[in-house]
């Protein structure tokens, strides 16, 4: 690819979307981390239409993308992001049920819709409440916890293609290639809503359910600025076992430590970096592969990194 021009990228972008696009702007409080530098072109998608001159503008520009919807899973280099982060909003938070299934935006929060569904009487997704995420990143990374996997409950996924004309088509669950914590959703297809089974409950039932997951929650996790579990875990065992065996709970590198509560999840507290988050990252993951001999991998998605463009 040839150089990008983001003067011209962001140029293209305002002429059609206006205000809601913004340069140097930066991106740490989009995410979970809080942590991060800025990106050069930000847009705020308020409409799945608007998906379609997004997808023009990078088509023309070459540029690289990140979508952000609720900034879980994302780790943002203090740098910042040379290219359009496309941050997802407005419509993309809607939550609408009918009695067997839900309709919910790719921005909506997890806690939300649990919450949400819990109140209008529909079970089956109190599982969502403890997961810091969005719908759209659920889907992209069949996100889960206590024995429940998005995959149990997706029954179609809407997604645009931004490297293609950025319209918004429907998916049925067989083609996402849903997996442990993947999917086969390239970076520029972006999840803009989802389709989820719910049954009919009484809303006591379904808050009681909730309560016991955010307990549960309280007992075993860590609050504070994290991105939830940071490596995957490996076949038969758990990240978090590994990481504490080879001593580095409470691992710290500058301003990010691994937590005393769950040892795959990493804090950063006020002042950390992303370069203390990354540091730390790979300095548990050289340990307990020079131990066990097991590689871990994470969950997190590098964004500005060298090797993540």
């Amino acid at each position: 690819m040839g150089s990008v021009d983001l003067g011209v990228l962001g140029d293209t972008l305002a002429a059609t979307l206006g205000e809601q696009v913004v340069r140097g702007e930066p991106l740490g409080p989009f995410t979970t981390y809080r942590v991060g530098g800025p990106a050069a072109v930000l847009v705020h998608v308020q409409r799945v239409a608007e998906l379609i001159p997004v997808a023009e503008a990078l088509r023309v520009s070459g540029a690289p993308m990140v979508v952000v919807g609720r900034g879980s899973n994302l780790l943002v280099a203090d740098r910042g992001f040379a290219g359009l982060a496309v941050v997802l909003e407005g419509e993309l938070e809607a939550i609408n049920f009918t009695p067997t299934q839900v309709r919910a935006g790719g921005a909506v929060a997890l806690p939300v819709l649990a919450r949400c569904a819990a109140a209008e009487g529909r079970a089956g997704l109190e599982f969502y409440v403890g997961i810091p995420g969005s719908v759209g990143g659920a889907v992209r990374m069949n996100a889960g916890g206590h024995g429940h996997e998005t995959r149990d409950v997706l029954r179609s996924a809407t997604i645009a293609d931004l490297a293609t004309d950025g319209v918004a088509r429907a998916r049925p669950v067989a083609d996402l290639g849903l997996g442990y914590r993947t999917s086969a959703l390239g970076p520029t297809e972006v999840v803009v809503g989802a389709e989820l089974a719910v049954e009919v409950d009484d809303p006591a039932a379904c808050e009681a359910r909730l309560t016991e997951v955010v307990r549960w929650r309280r007992r075993h996790q860590p609050g504070g600025s994290n991105a939830g579990s940071v490596f995957r875990n490996p076949p038969g065992d758990h990240a978090g076992r590994l990481v504490e065996e080879c001593g580095c709970k409470g691992l710290r590198v500058g301003g990010a430590q691994v937590s005393t509560k769950h040892a795959n999840f990493i804090q950063a507290e006020r002042g950390a970096t992303a370069a203390d988050v990354r540091t730390l990252i790979e300095t548990v993951r050289r340990r307990v592969a020079g131990a066990t001999g097991v590689e871990l991998e994470t969950e997190l998605h590098l964004v500005g990194f060298e090797e993540s463009g």
